[in-house]
This record gives C-alpha cells, structure tokens and sequence, in this order.
C-alpha cells in the first residue's frame, strides 16, 4: 500500500517505505555523530562560480554564501551575507546592499563591499561559456560606497535583479583566492557559507563541515553533510538500501521511485514535492535542416508529450507544453493551444507546404550522465516516434555531461536536449537564459520583440502578478519559431532513510536542496 501523508508546507508527500527487511538499513552512515551522507547524479562541473551555470550550484549553495537568498518558507530573496538590501529609486535601477559585519572566508580573510565588487565583476570579465554572465545583462556597473555598503547600477530597469543576486552564482568569493581574469581550477574553495569544503573528489565526493565563522540565516541542523556522486539511479538507490547513503536527490529513476512507493514499511521514506525544473529539445540554426521552421514546427506536431511521461517516466513527470513550467505567472500551454494532439498527417502537411517531400535526417544528441537514467529512454522513445512517422530518419548520440556541454558550446549538435533547473522562481529564468546572441545554450537566437521590449518591460514591474501579458506573448513567440521545444515538467524526490528528519524543508524555490536542514531524529 502506498501510505500518503501530507506535510503542513503542502508541496510534499511523505511515503513511509522498506526495502530491506530488519534494522540493516540504520548502518555506517547513520551512526550517531557521523555525517549525513547524501547521494545524487548531479556532479559539479567546475568548483568556481565564475564557470557554472549548472546543477555545480547545488553545491555552492551550502559552501558559498550570497548576499540574498531564500530562507526556509520564503519565496522572494531575502538577506543573507546582506544586513539589508532594497531598491532606492522608484526605477528599479539603483540596488543598495548593506553587509552583515564581521563576514570571513573560511580561511579568515575578510568579507567586505570588495569581494562582493570583485566577485561580481570576475564573473563579467571571465565571461566563461559555461559561466553565468548572462544573468547579469542589466548590470552597468557595482559601486563600492565602504566596506560594509555596494550599490550596483543597473543600465535598465530589473525588478528581478535581487533574484539575480539570489542565485549561487552570485557566490561571494576571496579575492586572494581566486583570479580576476581566469577561472580557479584545483579541487578546494573557501566560502562563508554554512559549511566549509572539507575535502573534493571529482565526480565521487564532497565532504562539508560545518563553518564556525558562518554568520547568515541557516539555522544548521547537523554539522557535516558528504555529498556522494553517482553516475545512475540503481547504484545510488541500493547505497540507500545497504545503508551507504541517508538520502538520495536528483538522478532518481523513474523505476526505483514507483519501487520505493510500491512498499509498505517504516525504515525508508519517501517525499514527493512539485517541481518546476524542465526538459526540452534545442534546435541549432547552424544545421541545414535544423534551421528549417517548417522541420521544427513538424517535430513539434508529432512529439508525442504524455508518451515519454508514461512510458519512459511512468507518471514521475508531467507533459510540458510551454518553456515556462506550470504554477508559474504567466504560464500557456501555447504548444498544446497551436499543434493539438500529436499528428504524422498534420506534420506531413507542414513538410510539404516547405516542398520538403524526402525523410529529414536529424542526429539528436543528449547527455549521458546528467539527468538519471531515464534519458536514454527518453530519446529512444523520441527516435521511435519520429521514425514511426516516417517522416524523419533519427540518428541518437550521447555523451558524458563534461564533453556533452563542450560540444553545444562549440554549435556542434543539430538538435541536442537540455534539462533546466531555474535560477530562480520567476517566468523570466525561462525565457532570458535562452534568447539573444549570448545566452546559456551556445547556440543563439535573436528575438527582438523578446529581448527589446517584452523582458524589459516585464522588468520594470516589481509586482510580478503584473507581468502576465508580457510572458504570454513571449511564450506564444516561441512557440511559433519552435527554436526550443518543451518536453516534460519534472517532480521532486527525495528518498531518506527514516531517521533522517528535514527532508520537507530542504528545497529551496530553485530546487536546490539546503543541506543543512537535514538531520537526524533523536527519538523515535
């Protein structure tokens, strides 16, 4: 039986569950004293925020510190390296931030207005391709006033810019740490975050302990938490089972998470929170037939949405038809609205009005490594319905997520899927990081009426509830030039061995797991 308890935050469902018989699931990791072991697919990719506009926030979140972020409940940015922040203009362009005194690194230099100048303005100078100054178009300049008060003038109106400064990659760093104008490349980092970086093993481990000098509002509920990283579900799941690990997040398989809720016990749990990560397909304009609108609108036509959510992620996942998830301001479902239910004929038409008559050739690459183990799957799937149309030929490749990145940055996929988990809870972050010439994709898209008139006007509004039209039409542009095309909306899982309390408070608005709320029971 599957026995569904709501939690009081209404976002979670708490599943009591066994999957091993006894008490042997309470082993090494669960011993009294010892950290909380985490497990997850989602490896950083780099340890330096300057080069990261990936799931690496996950860990820079627990590490780094930002001068806003999201306090337990919250879902607007609230002070955390900052005393106070606030707009101080009616224009929303002049941001004024005051620093909490007595900020350090964890190796005991001093966190000032400096670092926070110096981490902002290494971010724009680097200008990684994987990096996140993209989030920082509406920023002209950052002024230090002493050193406990930064201003940052904006050369527009952004009412999201303190979303902006929510994000891990605004992390604050140590200017004596890391480079002005290259990314820092060892395995160690120094933050002043909740916990300091104890130890680092590429794609296996990292190991966090509690930062003594740590002044913000995280309220830590344990004193050490290792991350361990794995490369598929199964193997992280029976770490879960064995007693390995204490918690899994990110990478769930679709078929451990329908196992974990088909028991009825009381050593593992099972918590089940909405989502507003999403999936979609990218079409590069550089290929010859990627370019086509009319070969786009006609995969657009056929994808077949509740198939990949059903066969491939059994119900873990809900069909997506815009870029912008639902429970958001703004959201359409503008790809349902213009193309209806999957259709060869209707697609067929669309080929033909373009004079294309012969079967269109598209290799389609995804990531191996990245999203769990159900996105091979997904693009098997994909492959077998556009064949079965037969009006495309599909060539399938894949790649470990580290060479996967490379070759998108470097326009090398004609059509290639992407996962996204948003900067931050707003319809903006699903629509900015993809649009212009330089944007998070590498491949990029001019959209004028997007990126002239409708994010900046959209920006100008601080009441976010005001901005629903403006999202709608941006929406509707994308979905006519079918340049991104929605796939799935994904749910949150988290799987905790049943000593392990916090799992319900530990995402934060962008789904980033806070892994100080995470403790174990003292009773039971």
């Amino acid at each position: 039986m599957f026995n569904q308890n709501r939690v009081l935050r209404g976002v979670a469902a708490v599943v009591s569950i066994s999957l091993v018989a006894g008490c042997g699931v309470f082993s090494s990791s669960a011993e009294a004293g010892g950290p909380i072991v985490v497990g997850t697919t989602s490896a950083p990719s780099t340890l330096d925020p300057a080069g990261s506009w990936d799931g690496s926030w996950e860990l820079f979140r627990n590490i780094y510190q930002t001068l806003l972020a999201y306090p337990d409940g919250a879902t607007t940015p609230q002070p955390d390296a900052a005393k106070s922040c606030a707009f101080t203009d009616s224009g929303n362009r002049t941001y004024h931030c005051e620093l909490r005194s007595g900020l350090k690194f964890t190796d005991g230099d001093t966190l000032d207005a400096r670092a926070v100048k110096y981490s902002v303005d290494r971010i724009r100078t680097i200008n990684a391709p994987s990096g996140p100054a993209g989030l920082l178009g509406s920023l002209d300049q950052v002024q230090v006033i002493n050193d406990r008060e930064v201003v940052f003038h904006l050369n527009k109106a952004d009412a999201t810019f303190p979303f902006v400064l929510a994000t891990p990659a605004m992390s604050i760093v140590d200017p004596e740490d890391y480079p002005a104008k290259s990314l820092r490349r060892d395995e160690s980092a120094q933050g002043s975050g909740p916990y300091a970086l104890k130890s680092y093993d590429d794609g296996e481990k990292a190991e966090l302990v509690r930062n003594n000098d740590y002044q913000g509002f995280a309220d830590r509920q344990n004193d050490a938490v290792t991350l361990r990283y794995f490369h598929d579900s199964a193997t992280m799941v029976e770490a879960l089972r064995s007693g390995a690990i204490d918690v899994t997040y990110r990478g769930i398989a679709a078929s451990d998470i329908v196992a974990l809720q088909s028991y009825n016990s009381s050593d593992l749990q099972l918590i089940d929170g909405s989502g507003i990560d999403i999936n979609y397909l990218v079409f590069n304009p550089k290929d010859p037939w990627a370019r086509i609108p009319a070969v786009r609108k006609a995969v657009a036509q056929v994808v077949d949405r509740p198939a990949i959510a059903f066969r491939v992620y059994r119900g873990t996942v809900d069909p997506l038809y815009s870029m912008v998830p639902a429970g958001l301001t703004g959201h359409t479902p503008g790809y349902f609205d213009t193309y209806g239910d999957p259709s060869t004929s209707k697609a067929r038409k669309i080929l033909a009005a373009a004079g294309i008559t012969q079967r269109v050739p598209l290799t389609v690459w995804y990531t191996t490594d990245r999203y769990g183990s159900g996105t091979t799957k997904e693009f098997q799937e994909l492959k077998r319905q556009l064949d079965g149309s037969g009006l495309f030929t599909i060539t399938l490749k894949g790649r470990p997520w580290k060479e996967f990145v490379s070759g998108y940055q470097k326009g090398e996929y004609p059509v290639f899927g992407r996962g996204w988990f948003p900067d931050f809870p707003d319809p903006d972050c699903f629509i900015t990081p993809f649009v212009g010439d330089h944007n998070a994709l590498g491949t990029p898209y001019p959209s004028p009426v997007i990126t002239g008139k409708l994010l900046p006007d959209s920006r100008s509004e601080s009441d976010r509830g005001e901005v629903v039209e403006d999202f709608e039409r941006a929406q509707q542009i994308l979905v006519d030039d079918a340049r991104l095309i929605p796939l799935w909306q994904g749910r949150q899982y988290i799987a905790a061995s049943d000593d392990i309390s916090g799992g319900e408070e530990a995402l934060d608005p962008s789904t980033i797991m806070k892994m100080w709320e995470l403790h174990r029971k003292t009773s039971w």
